[in-house]
């Protein structure tokens, strides 16, 4: 069943709102900049459903995107550990609804105001605003991911709150427009990508133990 997430009805509204009244005043030029917004919004905010295979040893891309950094880092803000940090980047063409890698329960979420750089750039994890949450899986241990704001995208959504329950696979936030996500694995995860490669949340799988 064709969707769309809930935080983009307000711009298609807006947008389809502005097209209707252009119209009404026979202002084509209007009309047609407000129609290709309103197709722009629909088609940004579309939210497909996805086929997760349940797997508890594997790790599930939480975002669609590029995979643009695999490497081990110390994660300070939850974890104060070394964690296999795997980073996505999404650009404004990407389904940007993020889903839980792996089972389990939510046990933090904290919000970071910060700069809006490129979520290109490596310092963009650190200074950039973001939120991050702290999954624990029941095998695994505690998995955190990060939605982080880039230069265009400058608010991220996690519907989910301490305490509530995921499921692998399930939808909990998403990203307004181009952004970055980052997930922090266990450092005995075996990398099942590589850099560049295209993921889709919810159906490749990023690592597995």
């Amino acid at each position: 069943m064709f969707q769309f997430a809930k935080e983009g009805y307000p711009f298609i509204i807006t947008f389809a709102a502005f097209m209707a009244v252009a119209a009404l005043l026979r202002i084509h030029w209007l009309t047609a900049v407000f129609l290709i917004l309103t197709l722009f919004m629909c088609y940004f905010f579309r939210d497909p459903e996805r086929t997760t295979i349940p797997d508890k040893n594997a790790f599930y891309s939480p975002a669609d995107g590029k995979v643009i950094v695999i490497t081990e880092a110390r994660e300070d803000e939850i974890l104060n550990e070394n964690a296999l940090k795997i980073s996505i980047f999404m650009s404004p063409l990407n389904v940007h609804v993020n889903r839980a890698p792996c089972d389990g329960i939510v046990r933090e979420v904290k919000h970071y105001p910060g700069k809006f750089l490129s979520a290109f750039k490596d310092e963009a994890s650190i200074v950039n605003e973001h939120i991050t949450m702290l999954l624990e899986n029941e095998t695994h241990g505690r998995i955190v991911v990060k939605q982080i704001a880039g230069y265009v995208a400058r608010r991220a959504v996690c519907r989910v709150k301490p305490g509530d329950a995921l499921n692998q696979g399930q939808r909990y936030g998403i990203i307004k427009f181009s952004s970055r996500l980052d997930i922090f694995l266990p450092l005995n995860t075996t990398v099942k990508v590589k850099l560049g490669d295209k993921v889709t949340a919810g159906e490749t799988v990023l690592g597995e133990i």
